[in-house]
């Protein structure tokens, strides 16, 4: 199914957003941030990465699928984004911010 951007950009579909921060919170329970990008070290080509962290800022461990299925649904959600950078997604906020504001966050 391909992901389409709402009808009109300065009013987003805020409820798909929150809908999607919703079943995150369910799917790993305690993640507050899910930092995403296509640049898997392990892969030659673009391929869904995410990093899933805590309230603390630490690092939960969760299966190769789910942080996969994670970064999938965040990427459709946001299609409109620089995909090129990574991003990150606060659960709580439901709300993505660039990787320029991420950078300082996640390491």
């Amino acid at each position: 199914m391909l992901a389409t951007p709402s009808v009109n950009p300065a009013c987003p579909d805020t409820q798909r957003q929150h809908r999607l921060a919703a079943q995150l919170a369910e799917m790993i329970p305690g993640a507050t941030t899910i930092r995403v990008s296509l640049t898997d070290p392990s892969r030659a080509w673009p391929h869904p990465r995410a990093a899933i962290r805590d309230e603390g800022g630490k690092t939960l461990e969760v299966s190769r699928t789910t942080a996969t299925v994670a970064a999938r649904w965040i990427l459709r959600v946001w299609p409109e984004a620089d995909w090129t950078r990574p991003h990150t997604s606060d659960i709580q906020r439901a709300a993505l911010t660039g990787s320029e504001v991420a950078a300082g966050r996640s390491r």
